[in-house]
């Protein structure tokens, strides 16, 4: 089942990065699980204050700094909302890109011919939820891109990833897979 982003898309924040001559071939958000702290936060503070609201009198302008914490968690949780709704994760024929930032924009990039290892790891918790984490290295200093947490179908991806990186070997083995089946009709 294909559950990534199809070719010809590519959303307007990854877009705007890429060369003319290259073509995106995964673009995902991280998994909305990065937003479950926000959530829970802000679910636990409202309903402290509903419960501290209760015993306060209606008239009271306690209300209003009863309710201030509140308001505050939720626009916290909007602007984490809005922070994993314009984040993505892009994967193009020539290399990563992991755009992050609402109002400064940070583009993070890795060309995929500098990679030399590329693994994913999920967690107990990942493996239930369906998330994981990619870790690419390359040969030399640090790069910007090094991990990426958070990414949903992660084996998908990997899988996805292995044939850009390594096409020839996948055709090598194409080939076989078809020579040693024409010697087993011809036989």
């Amino acid at each position: 089942m294909n559950v990534l982003t199809p070719r010809n898309y590519a959303p307007a924040s990854v877009s705007r990065y890429l060369l003319p001559s290259e073509t995106q071939v995964i673009s995902v958000r991280q998994h909305p699980v990065v937003l479950a702290k926000h959530f829970f936060i802000t679910l636990g503070v409202l309903i402290v204050e509903v419960i501290i609201s209760s015993q306060v009198s209606t008239q009271s302008a306690a209300q209003i700094a009863i309710w201030l914490p509140g308001i505050v968690a939720l626009i916290w949780l909007g602007v984490a909302a809005v922070q994993w709704w314009v984040d993505w994760f892009a994967v193009t024929e020539k290399r990563f890109i992991l755009t992050t930032g609402i109002i400064t924009k940070k583009v993070a990039m890795m060309p995929l011919t500098r990679v030399t290892d590329m693994s994913y790891q999920r967690s107990a918790m990942g493996r239930v939820l369906g998330y994981g984490e990619f870790i690419l290295e390359s040969a030399g200093q640090d790069q910007a891109l090094r991990s990426v947490p958070y990414l949903p179908y992660p084996e998908q991806m990997y899988r996805r990833v292995c044939l850009w990186i390594f096409p020839e070997r996948i055709e090598d083995e194409e080939e076989a897979a078809e020579e040693a089946e024409d010697i087993a009709t011809s036989s």
